[in-house]
């Protein structure tokens, strides 16, 4: 198939990057390098440096097809170009509704005009807002407790319309805490300005940090601190494969969790780092953050009925060693 990934230079895109050019299919990368990175970008995928806010580029860019060399109309639509940070979203939420919403519904509305119909979209667990039970499972509430939250369930709901009235189909996938790197030592590149525990873990472990900060430690958990559900990106990866096979073979939508339903504990994380590195974490407990829940976790179960996905790599010990690799 040929296929368009949006966000491809980035994290969790290119390492669906690399599984997609793995699995034989033909690959354009849309990416403004924001927050990607040239050195992540598979060498077999044609490279369109550009942003999907540039609605006349994404325009020429969907009617031509891929600009490698024949000009072959898309397959699929894969978007990972999404801004992700909560606190942000609520303090610059005009920014959030460009990036998020406005580009992404002019991106359906490009693919309508020339007739792509898959598309597989990189929703987030935030569209839940605090957990009323756990594990979270698709059927839980929905309310999102910022910005960013919404702006991924206003997206699902949009697709969910397109899909009745123009025939879309789209896989939303759900997840909480991608983390770890390429199992096969391809994507090397760091995040860059990371908000998420593991890599601020393994900056401090490789002096690129002098200390972090443990946000309470007095949590009705098993050691004080703050579980969550961690998911290993080439899992994430082959997820989003399966993903876009299900829309071609089943011609159905599809909107699933991707998660572990166990999780780790903030300190858990840390000394596994410490393990796996050798090097002590300094650290300083603090405050709780508002907001944040003891136990955040999801189950799978609707991805392993419907896609046949499960988490082979988010064990602790492949999510820090994997991740150090490249830190260290």
């Amino acid at each position: 198939m040929n296929v368009l990934v949006i966000g491809g230079a980035g994290y969790i895109g290119s390492h669906v990057v690399y599984e997609l050019a793995d699995a034989g299919h033909k690959v354009t990368i849309l990416d403004n390098f924001s927050t990607g990175l040239h050195e992540n970008v598979d060498p077999r995928a044609c490279l369109v440096e550009g942003d999907m806010q540039d609605h006349a580029l994404v325009r020429s860019l969907l009617k031509k097809g891929d600009s490698c060399d024949k000009h072959q109309p898309f397959d699929a639509v894969f978007h990972f170009a999404a801004l992700k940070a909560a606190g942000e979203s609520m303090t610059h939420p005009e920014v959030f509704t460009e990036a998020n919403l406005i580009a992404t519904m002019h991106l359906l509305n490009l693919m309508s005009e020339n007739d792509i119909r898959r598309f597989v979209f990189s929703s987030s667990a935030a569209v839940y807002g605090n957990p009323e039970y756990l594990p979270i499972d698709e059927a839980h509430p929905q309310k999102p407790i910022n910005y960013y939250g919404y702006t991924k369930l206003a997206i699902e709901h949009t697709l969910e319309w397109y899909s009745k009235l123009k025939g879309l189909r789209f896989a939303a996938l759900r997840y909480f805490n991608a983390a770890g790197y390429d199992v096969k030592g391809r994507v090397r590149g760091k995040e860059q300005n990371p908000a998420n525990l593991l890599p601020i873990v393994m900056e401090v472990a490789a002096g690129n940090r002098d200390m972090m900060q443990v946000f309470g430690d007095d949590y009705p958990t098993r050691d004080g601190t703050c579980i969550r559900d961690y998911i290993h990106v080439s899992d994430l990866a082959s997820a989003h494969l399966k993903a876009m096979d299900y829309l071609v073979n089943e011609d159905k939508d599809l909107v699933i969790n991707l998660a572990t339903g166990e999780g780790y504990t903030v300190l858990e994380v840390i000394r596994e780092a410490e393990k796996v590195s050798g090097l002590s974490i300094t650290r300083e407990t603090t405050e709780r953050r508002p907001g944040d829940p003891a136990d955040l976790v999801a189950t799978s179960t609707l991805a392993l009925d419907t896609i046949g996905w499960k988490a082979q790599y988010s064990d602790i010990h492949t999510l820090v060693s994997s991740m150090w690799e490249v830190y260290k």
